[in-house]
């Protein structure tokens, strides 16, 4: 995936500002808290796991999703956003 299918993708950036706010949140959370629904929000998710932007970790049944802001591919993505929320 590349820069361009983040930062043009309205559900990607959704979630991805909420992780970065909240740290870490389930899919349930993250569907209503964005105001996307539950398959689109774990489509989304699934594509940000696979870019390496996201981690998905399995508590049982539990799938919780977090961003590591000590990556420097996230935590560069992290600021770019910032930034362009600033203008």
């Amino acid at each position: 995936m590349n820069v361009d299918e983040i930062l043009t993708s309205r559900g990607k950036l959704k979630i991805l500002k909420l992780l970065f706010t909240k740290g870490q949140a389930n899919i349930t959370s993250i569907a209503r808290e964005t105001g996307l629904n539950h398959g689109l929000a774990e489509k989304h998710l699934e594509d940000l796991v696979k870019a390496g932007l996201v981690i998905e970790r399995r508590y049982g049944r539990m799938r919780i999703f977090m961003v590591d802001l000590r990556d420097p591919k996230v935590s560069g993505l992290y600021e770019i956003i910032r930034q362009l929320e600033s203008l």
